[in-house]
């Protein structure tokens, strides 16, 4: 196929990562791309989080953190803290890292005392006790280390979701990508099903070789045009909903993104520059909107503030197939697990990159199509796992949401098989690379969700274990991570530093 014209339908962040990214790897075949967005149809800014694939992105495009993350109010993030999931002694709190080249350091004694803690013996097995990004968060440092410390971390960051919508629009004009503003009103195919033009409303025929739909929860050319289903995961995953309320920051801005769990779903806290976004994340099948804005209010204590709430709506799921005939959907059009580890963006770009490997591999055909769609179905569905995994393994008893959450049995064959491969003292490592899944969250992150939650036997059955080895190596735990933090500094003076 000879590729000229390449349209996206919608902005917003999806919309402009995807013609910023298509356009850095193809300028070089003088594709043309536009992105047209509907002015009607506004973007809802939050507050947003990311994973470390944000800074690969930015990094791909060669756009410095000096140049993006003031003018989107961003933060750095060491990883997520999750608050009052579980109601084991000691464990009502843990922390998810991002990698980093220590790990392979402090977290093999993480592994060792998590499995001796699983056969019985008495030994300490918290995962924030191995973690350097943990220590990092709790004293508020920012996860960039001096020049002469020679390992490399993997973080993510805080930022609103309307500015960086707008900061890539502003890069996108820069090389001359197009953008239109107009709102589509019928989709022209081709006798082969082929996407053919966008009618706009106004009189414009917009063609294209390739669109990408970037639509939102719509799905304009995917799902209602080229009529590909939409899998829901409201099975594994009961939110559907969401409020949202922002509040004034604290000037010592945190590293990381809080997650707590309340009565009916979980609250985010993402520390912006200018303010935290706050959102209350529940199903509406046990709760009414009015009933989750109240109770938020009450968490962040501003029941009596008239700051406005906004309430999103949400749709759980994937696409069947992501690319279908000359469209590929990315963002929300694509498919969407709730916020509750920041995989959104990742999502994005890891289609992105893969379709236009795919896209050019195959001589700009669709020969290899069906491999890429089973590769993000896959994705999503790996990640889905690890999102249900917190909801399964609490142990919250406050309401019945909790209770039905934890006793769902709707769960996948490799969720299972890990669940199981914990309570029977097997490796996790091993695990992983069997059922070929360690790729979405590694035994890492799998190990800190699930010693993090406390998943041992009850303490009065714990035997005691050989107390001065364990001591010696959490010694060396302890005084290894207080000397690499040295090597780091405030979050707040990083933000300041004019990020040079």
């Amino acid at each position: 196929m000879k590729v000229k014209n390449i349209v996206i339908l919608g902005g917003g962040t999806a919309g402009w990562m995807t013609a910023n990214l298509l356009h850095k790897k193809w300028e070089r075949l003088g594709i043309n791309i536009t992105l047209v967005e509907s002015p009607d149809i506004g973007i809802i800014g939050v507050g947003e989080g990311s994973t470390p694939r944000l800074k690969a992105f930015f990094d791909s495009l060669d756009i410095n953190e000096s140049e993006w993350m003031p003018e989107c109010n961003a933060t750095y993030k060491n990883g997520i803290s999750f608050k009052n999931w579980s109601t084991v002694s000691g464990y009502e709190e843990y922390f998810h890292p991002f990698p980093s080249g220590l790990d392979f350091v402090t977290f093999k004694f993480l592994y060792n005392n998590a499995t001796l803690r699983r056969k019985g013996a008495d030994v300490i097995a918290h995962p924030n006790r191995f973690s350097l990004m943990a220590s990092l968060s709790e004293k508020k440092l920012a996860p960039i280390a001096s020049k002469n410390f020679p390992f490399h971390f993997q973080y993510g960051y805080h930022f609103d979701s309307v500015l960086i919508g707008k900061f890539l629009q502003k890069k996108a004009a820069e090389v001359g990508i197009n953008h239109i503003q107009a709102t589509v009103e019928n989709v022209e195919l081709h006798s082969n099903g082929d996407i053919r033009s966008l009618k706009l409303n106004n009189d414009q025929l917009l063609s294209g070789d390739i669109f990408v739909d970037c639509s939102g929860f719509a799905s304009i050319l995917l799902e209602k045009t080229l009529k590909v289903p939409f899998i829901s995961f409201s099975d594994n995953l009961f939110n559907d909903s969401a409020v949202a309320i922002p509040t004034e920051i604290d000037p010592n801005i945190p590293s990381q993104t809080i997650s707590t769990a309340l009565t009916n779903g979980w609250v985010w806290q993402i520390p912006l520059t200018n303010r935290f976004g706050n959102g209350y994340v529940y199903s509406s099948k046990y709760c009414t909107q009015d009933e989750a804005e109240k109770e938020l209010r009450a968490h962040l204590g501003v029941l009596e503030s008239d700051v406005e709430a906004r309430h999103l709506k949400m749709k759980v799921g994937r696409a069947q197939e992501s690319w279908r005939k000359n469209c590929v959907a990315v963002g929300l059009s694509q498919g969407f697990i709730e916020p509750l580890e920041a995989t959104a963006l990742q999502f994005v770009y890891s289609t992105i990159d893969e379709f236009a490997r795919a896209f050019e591999e195959g001589g700009f055909s669709n020969q290899f199509r069906e491999e890429f769609n089973q590769r993000m179905n896959m994705n999503f569905e790996g990640i889905r796992d690890y999102i249900v995994l917190h909801y399964k393994t609490n142990s919250r008893n406050d309401s019945q949401y909790w209770i039905d959450n934890r006793e769902n049995k709707n769960i996948s064959n490799n969720l299972n098989d890990m669940l199981n491969c914990w309570y029977n003292t097997q490796n996790l490592e091993t695990e992983l690379k069997r059922l070929n899944i360690g790729s979405y969250y590694s035994q890492m992150s799998w190990t800190c969700l699930l010693s993090g939650m406390g998943l041992f036997p009850p303490k009065e059955k714990l035997t005691s274990a050989d107390t001065k080895t364990a001591q010696a190596d959490l010694d060396f735990v302890d005084n290894f991570i207080d000397g690499c933090s040295m090597n780091f500094k405030p979050h707040e003076q990083m933000l300041t530093r004019g990020l040079s």
